[in-house]
């Protein structure tokens, strides 16, 4: 008689190496996409900020597009099809907004500016998704703005209009996330991700054959890199969320801050001034203590 096989034990996840690897997943996507950042603003020179977007956008969708080719159809079925229009609009508007923003001023300036979105989203799940606000969530959002208005500087002698587009660009990605919170509630993320793409792709290739300029060989590798980076860093962010809890990995997006202010100075010659370090803690901090209060509050 024979026994029966002994089940073999199921192995003991550590949870703090479960966290650790979803914060790696975290800084390695914020990573990623400063580098794209930083590779639209060296693409948008030689080639320009319109064929930047396109290459960005139809990249991606070539990478998504194999990924998912054998659930496509599964992947294409949405029950909010007007809403995954919004979004990919309001994220298309982010992305043109920042990209145009980062071909005329300072790489870190603009995402010091680009980084009240957090705060910008709590005040728009107050407005919007019915979510309660406080005295300190209005503190944060306040202190946010400040920081950012700290960065551009509006009537001073330095003030560059240019500097607007990364708050437009904040304004347009809080909207979008919105939206794609409320949509998530039932939508595989992936579908998500394919609308977005598709959208932008479609969109770009109507607007590209006006503004094309023939890239140079050094320009098709820039084209590479900048979908390469940003679908990589999409894949990165989709799995630490995943991994990880949201609110935890909330205050290493602002890693970002400094990843970007190094590829302004070894790349571009581009050393923050003592008001735009000032504006980033700020903004930084104001998010920081919202992320605390919600952490706490859950």
């Amino acid at each position: 008689m024979t026994r029966p096989a002994t089940p073999t034990p199921a192995p003991i996840v550590d949870p703090a190496l479960v966290r650790s690897r979803a914060i790696l997943l975290m800084l390695g996507a914020v990573l990623c996409f400063t580098l794209m950042d930083a590779t639209a603003k060296a693409l948008s020179v030689r080639v320009g900020t319109v064929p930047t977007l396109w290459a960005r956008y139809a990249g991606q969708t070539l990478v998504v597009l194999a990924l998912m080719a054998p659930r496509l159809g599964t992947v294409l079925r949405t029950r909010y099809p007007r809403l995954q229009l919004l979004r990919s609009l309001y994220l298309l508007g982010a992305t043109a907004c920042f990209f145009f923003g980062i071909a005329n001023i300072g790489l870190a300036e603009a995402t010091a500016i680009m980084n009240v979105n957090p705060v910008l989203i709590t005040l728009g799940a107050a407005l919007f998704l019915g979510e309660r606000i406080g005295p300190r969530r209005a503190f944060g959002i306040a202190a946010a703005l400040l920081g950012a208005f700290i960065v551009i500087r509006p009537g001073s002698a330095v003030f560059s209009p240019f500097a607007l587009l990364p708050l437009g660009a904040a304004i347009f990605y809080s909207a979008y996330a919105l939206t794609t919170r409320f949509v998530g509630r039932d939508e595989d993320r992936w579908t998500s991700l394919v609308y977005t793409a598709l959208f932008g792709t479609v969109a770009l290739s109507l607007a590209v054959p006006f503004y094309w300029q023939t890239p140079d060989a050094l320009s098709l590798l820039l084209m590479v890199a900048l979908a390469g980076f940003g679908t990589t860093g999409q894949l990165l962010l989709i799995t630490a969320l995943q991994r990880g809890e949201a609110g935890m990995l909330a205050p290493f997006a602002y890693a970002g801050l400094v990843f970007a202010a190094l590829w302004g100075i070894l790349f571009f010659a581009e050393y923050p001034d003592g008001w735009t370090i000032l504006g980033a803690l700020v903004i930084a901090g104001a998010g920081l203590y919202v992320w605390h209060r919600e952490t706490r509050a859950a």
